[in-house]
């Protein structure tokens, strides 16, 4: 992956010159699928066979209608006894009904187990990214991570029920097929044989320039998605700035850039088609120049040319078939490549194999030397301490960039620390499973995020699910209650109302109010609240501050504070400058004490006005 510089925050991936997977060759690339498709196998090869035996008898036809030729129709024209006609033509009715059932057997064997892997390769990506840590959705493009799981899988699906069905029994096919000519004509079987030469050299160039063009056109997808996705959900930027003809401009663009790959690919595909079909073609207009002179000679029978020129009919279709089966088959090894980028990608936040246990967690959070940095960047904090006691509401205070959001991700361990511990109860949270250090910390951020989803399951998404459905409800109505978010009872269905994508059919504070009861809905033993309640008018946020202090009140809080009336209320405040804690007390104490400290609350104080004359807070 390739870093774009990003002055904001991490650097932001975008794949590479040389993509995952291109040093491996295709069929190695391709063979990383068995685990998934092992369970489908069965199914697979029976539609396999079928296909073969459809093939088969395909290539059989013409073998009958030798016979036919050479034996019962010579003599039964001659004697005026067409009976010996019967069981010729039956036999070949019966191959061509036999060929048309197993095309159907194929068919119905090998749908539903496609459909199966495609699912759980489907699944299996998607349980990676949740637990791929916050940094790796940092860095790629949501549209990328979009196109690999369903515009890749997809492809895939179809190349494992077609292409790869296709290219096993088409190989088959020629192969016998070849061997039937050799058998029937001996030298016409021959010429042909040679024309495999030039099909061979094709098909090889084809794959070497194919290969290139169906990753990048594939990637290209990814960005276009990418491109679409931000569009849509910073729509209101994009009218509020009046950048809509912007930003069609940049997606024509890079919809004109798929455009010319995909021609670039079409236009491979069409010439190694036509190749495929001139060559063969071009072999048996020699072959009939010389099988008629062979004939003439009586060299080989008038039924053998006839049956020579039936299986070279037959042969044709997978041979002039190559050329698509070839293509997908490289848009299939581009798509496991993509697939498999992203499902090696380590998980640098895995559970430790022997996990500790915390069976009651009292909520004594206490950070040690702590040093964070992001992946390839300067240090964030330095050698950090700072301990927030059981029941304690802490308030963290700093300029911009100081580093207070990092600070707030290592307790849940959205992001795990670079150097020193955070330790839980004494316990590092490194030790402990994922799933128990976020069911003892809940967070709610000050840009929150809403699922489409109603406002019950929004509220209840991090509640304990065995709850019987009145605690949940009793749940619910106080989760909404402390948080203020009264306004659920106007909304067209109440808290069964199903709001859109982001909840972006709500205002800043409604959505921060939901985002805050989510989080003590899940009654955690320490709450860390990155300034939650930033569009909320001072008295709402008093008002839910005070209910927060008498319900959480054995709850530990760790509050980002933007404002000086959040710090106000808080046990005690920390200040970080330059990635440490310089100094703790109570408001009253820093105020008195500290020179940054009432520098910090003086710019609070500025923006906190400024953004008041903006009317940028809404209650």
């Amino acid at each position: 992956m390739t870093p774009t510089p990003d002055p904001d925050g991490p650097a932001v991936a975008r794949p590479s010159a040389a993509p995952a997977g291109s040093e491996l060759s295709t069929l190695a690339s391709l063979r990383r699928l068995l685990p998934f498709v092992r369970p489908a196998l069965p199914r697979l090869i029976g539609g396999l066979v079928a296909a073969l035996g459809a093939s088969l008898a395909a290539l059989a036809i013409p073998r009958v209608l030798q016979a036919l030729v050479e034996g019962p129709l010579a003599a039964g024209v001659a004697t005026g006894d067409r009976g010996a006609l019967v069981w010729p033509t039956l036999a070949v009715l019966g191959l061509g009904l036999a060929e048309a059932g197993l095309v159907l057997l194929r068919r119905n064997l090998v749908m539903y187990p496609g459909t199966r892997v495609e699912a759980e390769l489907r699944i299996a990506l998607f349980r990676h990214l949740q637990e791929l840590p916050a940094a790796f959705h940092d860095r790629w493009p949501g549209g990328q991570l979009l196109s690999r799981s369903m515009g890749d899988l997809g492809l895939l699906r179809r190349w494992l029920v077609f292409g790869l069905l296709q290219l096993v029994v088409s190989t088959i096919t020629i192969v016998v097929g070849v061997g039937f000519l050799l058998s029937t004509a001996g030298w016409l079987g021959l010429v042909y044989l040679a024309g495999a030469v030039p099909v061979t050299v094709i098909a090889f160039w084809f794959s070497r320039r194919y290969r290139v063009i169906a990753r990048l056109s594939q990637d290209q997808s990814g960005d276009l998605a990418t491109t679409v996705e931000e569009s849509v959900h910073g729509i209101r930027v994009l009218k509020a700035f009046g950048r809509h003809r912007e930003a069609l401009d940049s997606f024509t663009d890079q919809a004109e850039e798929l455009r010319r790959t995909e021609l670039r690919k079409a236009s491979n595909q069409a010439t190694v088609t036509t190749s495929l079909q001139l060559v063969p073609e071009a072999t048996l207009a020699v072959c009939l120049v010389l099988g008629v002179w062979l004939t003439a000679s009586g060299e080989i029978t008038v039924g053998a040319l006839a049956a020579f020129f039936l299986t070279a009919a037959v042969i044709n279709g997978p041979v002039v078939d190559l050329g698509q089966t070839l293509s997908m088959t490289l848009n299939a090894r581009s798509a496991v490549d993509r697939y498999f980028q992203v499902l090696d990608t380590p998980n640098p936040l895995a559970d430790p194999p022997h996990p500790a246990r915390l069976d009651d967690v009292r909520g004594d959070v206490a950070l040690r030397d702590v040093t964070f940095a992001h992946e390839d960047g300067p240090p964030v904090l330095r050698h950090l301490d700072l301990d927030l006691p059981a029941g304690t509401s802490t308030a963290l205070v700093g300029l911009t960039g100081s580093g207070k959001s990092t600070l707030a991700m290592l307790v849940p361990r959205i992001h795990d620390v670079t150097g020193g511990a955070v330790l839980l109860d004494g316990v590092d949270v490194r030790t402990l499973r994922r799933q128990d250090v976020r069911r003892a910390v809940a967070v709610a951020f000050e840009d929150p995020t809403l699922f489409s989803a109603t406002v019950r399951e929004n509220v209840l998404l991090g509640a304990d699910p065995d709850l019987p459905d009145d605690a949940r409800d009793r749940l619910l109505r106080e989760s909404l209650d402390i948080a203020q978010a009264h306004f659920v009872r106007d909304l067209p269905d109440g808290v069964d109302t199903r709001i859109g994508e982001e909840g972006h059919s709500l205002s800043g504070g409604q959505r921060q109010r939901l985002a805050l009861a989510r989080a003590i809905a899940a009654r955690p033993r320490v709450l860390v609240l990155d300034d939650p309640l930033s569009a909320l008018d001072v008295a709402t946020e008093e008002a839910v501050t005070q209910r927060l202090r008498r319900v959480l009140a054995d709850t530990t809080s760790l509050v980002i504070a933007h404002r000086p009336s959040t710090v106000a209320l808080a046990d005690r405040v920390a200040v970080l400058a330059d990635g440490r804690v310089t100094a703790v007390g109570t408001h009253r104490e820093l105020l008195a004490t500290d020179a940054h400290y009432r520098h910090v609350i003086a710019s609070l104080e500025d923006d906190w006005a400024r953004r008041e004359d903006t009317e940028e807070v809404r209650p």
